[in-house]
This record gives structure tokens, sequence and C-alpha cells, in this order.
């Protein structure tokens, strides 16, 4: 089994740091500090790092149209543009109706659909969905009856999506429709045993196909097979609660993993100083291209 070892690159100390994305119209990876209600912005090449703050939960970013990225908050979509500042809200009210719910993961699909899903805040079963975005705003969903909404990866022919509800510790496939956007055929690709630290969070996927997996509460990101469910890899994080990862760099084949220091008491975080921090590894594979929202 491959072992690696994660770089840190960044002291953010992110309280609820997740989901990165790589934009490579201007070479910048974004991701969320989610609780703190922040929206970070790195660039590798001249190590230049800008924060931009809200006044509540931002839980995803994707590059959108224009320069601009599109954003997430608790119950509503908006667009951001980081040169100005402007907010443009795309849709809001998404499940209002549950005050308790938030948005937390999501990704674009090759056809510039917007795929977020939702989770309970008081950690209440079976209260989340996902949710299918169309670039002209029209909302659909997809699942329903997910305790924590989070990974989303395709496979390199498009025509497989894997998706993670964390409590369940697997990650499922699906028959994709690129066309239609529509799921069918569900099955368990990964199941994560109890010899497993940890819970599976945030997911990307690499050029032969393989998933990695990032591992709340274990402290590494994990290498599978989805075909066999084999574990092919583990890369230590020196940050004990892991969320997430994505391709990135030129040619996408550096892997940034993003950390958070919530729920960590006084003991872990004295083991883990750099919880919260950004984390980088080569692993020598190139990963999948970040689509953006078409809306």
């Amino acid at each position: 089994m491959q072992q690696l070892k994660a770089e840190w690159v960044l002291d953010v100390q992110n309280a609820l740091g997740e989901g990165p994305c790589w934009d490579e119209r201007t070479g910048v990876l974004w991701w969320v500090n989610i609780t703190d209600g922040k929206v970070h912005r790195y660039n590798p090449v001249t190590e230049e790092q800008n924060t931009y703050a809200f006044e509540q939960f931002v839980t995803v970013v994707v590059p959108g149209k224009d320069g601009k990225v599109i954003i997430s908050f608790p119950h509503a979509i908006a667009s951001f543009d980081p040169e100005t500042g402007v907010v443009e809200t795309l849709i809001d009210g998404i499940e209002s109706d549950l005050p308790d719910n938030r948005f937390n993961d999501g990704k674009c699909d090759s056809a510039g659909r917007l795929w977020i899903g939702s989770m309970s805040m008081s950690g209440k079963p079976a209260q989340g969905k996902l949710y299918c975005i169309q670039p002209d705003l029209t909302v659909r969903e997809a699942l329903s009856g997910i305790g924590c909404s989070n990974g989303i990866a395709w496979s390199v022919d498009g025509g497989t999506m894997y998706y993670i509800d964390s409590p369940t510790r697997q990650v499922v496939a699906f028959d994709f429709d690129a066309e239609s956007g529509e799921l069918s055929g569900r099955r368990v690709v990964v199941q994560f045993g109890d010899n497993e630290s940890g819970v599976p969070d945030g997911m990307t996927i690499d050029d032969e196909g393989m998933l990695w997996v990032a591992q709340w509460g274990g402290a590494e990101l994990s290498r599978w097979n989805p075909t066999t469910g084999t574990k092919l890899g583990v890369v230590a994080v020196p940050a004990l609660q892991v969320t997430s990862a994505m391709f990135a760099g030129p040619e996408r084949d550096e892997l940034y993993i993003t950390t958070a220091r919530t729920g960590l008491n006084d003991e872990q975080l004295a083991q883990y100083p750099l919880s919260g921090g950004l984390f980088r590894i080569r692993p020598g594979v190139s990963g999948a291209a970040v689509h953006s929202f078409k809306g």
C-alpha cells in the first residue's frame, strides 16, 4: 500500500476548512471556512493568499462566469465577484422550512450543473437532501434521507457519479446520464470498515479513476479503487479533522488537502497544532478537471 505524508502549505487555522476547488482560468485554489463565513483564495505560484468574509456560513465555492465564483450560504446560492466584492443572490429559500439544516458540499458536473447537498446542523438523522441546480437555476431534488451530504466525483468517462453520505461510512456509485443529469443504479463501491479511523468526508478522483477520500477524525486521506473496493494508499495528514482534497496546479498533479479545528479539545490541538491548515502532496498522478457553473 502506498504511504505518503502531506506537507504543510498555509497556517490558516480554519475552524471548518472545506471544499477546495481549482480555478484553471486564473490559476488559483479556492476553498471555504464554513462556520467562520470565509472564502479563501491561494495562488501557488505567487503564494498570495486572500480571504473574503461574509456574515453567514459559506459552504461551497465553484468557478462561475466572467471571473466570478458561485458560493452557497445555508439556504441560498449566490454569485460573488472577488474584484468588486459584489454578491448577487441567484436562488434563496431552499429548505427555509428546515432552519436547522444548511447546505454542505457541492460540485459541478460536465454540463455545468451544480450538485449540492444539505445536512442537519444538530445531527438529526436523514434530514438532508442532494439537489441538482440547472444552469437556468431550476432546482431539482435528486436524493433524500441524507445524513450529511459530502463528497461528489465523476468517473473519467463521465458515466458514473460517486457520492458520500458520511454517516453511512460508504461511497456509493450511480449510473450518470450526463445529458439529463439523472441518476440510476445505486450501488456501494467502498465500505469503510471498523478498522478505518474517522468517517469519509470530501472526495476527488484522479485520472486513473481512483478515489481520494478525506477521513474526518482519521488524520488521513485515503486512495481507493471503486471497481474492487480496495484501499490503495494512505496520506498521513498532521491534522485530525481531514475534510476534503482537490487536484490543482497547471498539470493538476498537486493534491491540496483542507482540514478543520472544530471539535478538537485542548489535548488534541496540542497533538495536532497545524489543524485547520492547508496541506499538499504530489501523489504521482494527475486529477480530473474542475467544471464551472454555467448558469
